[in-house]
């Protein structure tokens, strides 16, 4: 392994570190969706109670089966699925469903997303369980999690009712957040919607339960969650320009305080951090000595065009290094990744920018190699085979 310090920046960034955001959620996870960075981890990977935040689990499979459709034991979104008994049991959060009537899968779908009906996930549950009933759904969750990297996260339920083993982590969170944002454009505009008055049955219950939807700080989802054992949650995003940022808290004493915290998150993320370009397309960092090839260096450029996340107040300069195993052997193709260009922030995770051959390198001819192979004999005579090497 070959560490070549580059001659681009010259500047330590050790005296614009951001401080770390002092967070009073019991647990917490921050990520920079745009740039995948992770501003911010307190006790992320522990499960614990999410509450209603785990309907977002529930939410994602609906998805899931809706883009299937009914025709591939799917779902169509004006289908119309059969209320039970068990579903019209379920207190808390609720649309208020009658046992025996009919409602569309659209109408469930926003009536968990915002009255969190606690009713409307137990309908979708039993309707895509493989057994009829909410618990088999709930296993299909766990496993369907696991596969999407959520390793900390196990369901008994559709909801997030209070059950013992019923636990997920703030990281899984965030990474479900992310899939949500990603994967499902199509419906993630519905996070945003504040309001919801299913069938004019109980005026009053109508508003969605996120604060942050309407602060005016480019917040535009997700999910609230709130039980005794788990305290206030919230899995919250928000996109300012070209950024987007994922926070996931839970474990606050009020309504306030998770409002607030929120709040806060948000406003620290967009302001102490801020997206400056490090590397252009076709730029070179260093040149790079070729073993017996025709010519005796290669130029390692940058791949694509890179941007990272930095401190707001840091100076355009950085420290990098570029890390490479040599000597490099021929033949080279241009674009052949020989390299990685690699700055460390402090306080920020690792990056590594890949470097690739700026042009072919052909095996060198007979006069070349033979030069090489005298060379490297004598050295080996003159200085002692470790040095030579």
């Amino acid at each position: 392994m070959i560490r070549l310090a580059t001659a681009l920046l010259a500047l330590s960034l050790s005296t614009t570190q951001v401080s770390a955001f002092d967070t009073q959620a019991q647990s917490a996870f921050v990520i920079d969706q745009t740039t995948g960075t992770v501003l911010l981890n307190k006790n992320a990977d522990e499960p614990l109670p999410p509450a209603s935040m785990s309907k977002l689990m529930t939410l994602y499979m609906a998805f899931e089966a809706i883009r299937r459709g009914k025709a591939d034991g799917g779902l169509d979104l004006n289908e119309e699925l059969l209320v039970s008994e068990h579903a019209q049991s379920f207190g808390g959060s609720s649309m208020f469903l009658r046992s025996g009537e009919r409602v569309s899968v659209e109408d469930l779908i926003r009536g968990i997303i915002v009255l969190s009906g606690n009713d409307a996930c137990v309908v979708i549950a039993e309707a895509l369980s493989p057994d009829g009933t909410e618990y088999g759904f709930a296993r299909l969750m766990t496993q369907r999690a696991q596969q999407l990297g959520m390793t900390n996260s196990t369901f008994v339920n559709s909801s997030g009712w209070p059950q013992p083993g019923h636990l997920m982590s703030m990281r899984d969170l965030a990474l479900l957040a992310d899939r949500l944002i990603t994967d499902f454009p199509e419906f993630y505009p519905l996070f945003a919607e504040t309001e919801f008055e299913f069938d004019n049955r109980v005026p009053s219950n109508k508003n969605n339960r996120n604060p942050v939807l309407t602060m005016g700080i480019g917040a535009d989802g997700l999910k609230t969650g709130h039980t005794q054992e788990a305290g206030y949650g919230l899995t919250g995003s928000a996109k300012q320009g070209d950024r987007r940022v994922i926070w996931v808290i839970t474990g606050l004493d009020t309504v306030q305080q998770r409002a607030q915290e929120s709040q806060a998150i948000v406003n620290w993320a967009f302001r102490q951090f801020a997206m400056r370009p490090l590397a252009t397309e076709g730029e070179q960092f260093a040149q790079a000595n070729v073993w017996m090839g025709s010519e005796p260096t290669v130029g390692l450029v940058a791949a694509e065009d890179v941007s990272i996340l930095m401190p707001a107040l840091a100076p355009n300069e950085i420290e990098g290094e570029v890390v490479y195993t040599g000597p490099l052997s021929a033949p080279i193709a241009a674009g052949d990744q020989l390299a990685e260009l690699v700055f460390t922030l402090e306080g920020l995770p690792e990056t590594r920018v890949p470097l690739v051959a700026d042009r072919d390198i052909a095996p060198g001819g007979f006069v070349s190699r033979v030069s090489t192979a005298a060379l490297v004999l004598f050295k080996k005579l003159m200085q002692g085979p470790e040095e030579a090497t």
